[in-house]
């Protein structure tokens, strides 16, 4: 990773709650609610409609925000410690709709994760320019684009792990020969309790860390 970076994703464990709360507020909420835009749109672009119908195809943070995923548990996360994530509220997608269900549920799936990673870039130019800032903008901005790397690349690898209902899930189902999607669909209702479990023995640290450190080493070598 960068060094540059990694100093300044270390100072962010260094600030106080207070100090926490204002630099990764703005990123957060962004992180969350554009992915779940992200979906809407594609959707919307390969035929479902539904979430347009129902106002979810929409920048505006207000339509996407979960008390919980997208206030309380980001919130304790930053209270507690731990690796910071949380959910907004998902955007309907009909994908018996989509004009090829299967084929385009892949693109429609990756959305999310693909913004997150765009989000990623943007957030570590914001560090790469901070330095042209007023002093004291200049550090505050780049502790901001250090959280939003951060909160985005998480999200983007953690919606990528291949279990459904998170987004990598829905892309191997639709990658898998239809016998082999329906039976691997199946494992849906118990996803969450499954990722739950995985985070309550830490197997999920052991899984993302590798991951988030290859994906963060690749941002900060190509932008920074």
């Amino acid at each position: 990773m960068n060094d540059e970076l990694y100093h300044f994703i270390n100072m962010l464990g260094d600030l106080g709650t207070v100090q926490r709360i204002a630099i990764y507020t703005l990123p957060v909420i962004f992180a969350i609610t554009v992915h779940e835009a992200a979906h809407g749109y594609a959707a919307k672009f390969f035929g479902d409609m539904t979430a347009y119908k129902m106002g979810r195809i929409s920048l505006n943070p207000a339509r996407h925000i979960d008390p919980v995923g997208t206030v309380l548990v980001p919130a304790l996360a930053l209270l507690i410690g731990g690796m910071l994530f949380g959910w907004a509220k998902p955007v309907p997608v009909n994908f018996g709709r989509l004009r090829n269900p299967k084929k385009d549920m892949l693109w429609v799936a990756a959305a999310g994760p693909g913004v997150n990673l765009l989000m990623a870039i943007l957030w570590v130019l914001l560090i790469r320019f901070s330095v042209i800032l007023p002093d004291s903008f200049a550090l505050p901005a780049a502790l901001m684009g250090a959280a939003g790397v951060m909160i985005n690349t998480v999200l983007m690898v953690l919606n990528l792990l291949p279990l459904p209902p998170l987004d990598g899930g829905r892309i191997v189902v639709s990658l898998l020969p239809n016998r082999m999607a329906w039976q691997f669909a199946k494992i849906e209702p118990y996803g969450f309790f499954i990722l739950l479990a995985l985070m309550l023995t830490h197997v999920l640290d052991i899984i993302l860390w590798p991951l988030l450190k290859v994906v963060l080493g690749l941002i900060s070598a190509i932008f920074l």
